[in-house]
């Protein structure tokens, strides 16, 4: 039985050893010079013009909130269009509700005007 598991356990442990054999590396042969302009805070190479801690638009966590969605939507789509010719008609229907449970959100979110920026 540790037979089938020695290659994956080999390769674990090379990985492993290879990691800290490069982060002790990195550590010891890196350079340490720390300076004022390496330790500041930047936005995107610009000095930072607000406090990060700034409310964000709504607008903005339900753009995110809206790829999820839809990013999970195609996550389940492929298996599911894998295995359609097993699961049938019922499968088929479970898409379809599950689609269509999507397709309200995404009218319900352009209805809020939550697609719409200034």
């Amino acid at each position: 039985m540790v037979e089938a598991y020695l290659p994956i356990l080999i390769f674990m442990g090379v990985a492993v050893g290879l990691a800290v054999v490069l982060l002790v590396l990195g550590m010891l042969l890196g350079p340490r010079k720390a300076y004022a302009q390496k330790d500041a805070p930047f936005e995107c190479g610009f000095e930072a013009f607000e406090d990060a801690r700034i409310k964000f638009d709504v607008r903005y966590y339900l753009v995110a909130i809206l790829f999820i969605i839809f990013d999970l939507e195609i996550a389940f789509l492929f298996p599911w269009a894998i295995v359609l010719d097993e699961i049938g008609m019922f499968g088929l229907i479970s898409m379809a509700i599950f689609l269509l449970i999507l397709i309200v959100g995404f009218i319900y979110e352009w209805k809020k005007g939550a697609l719409e920026w200034e």
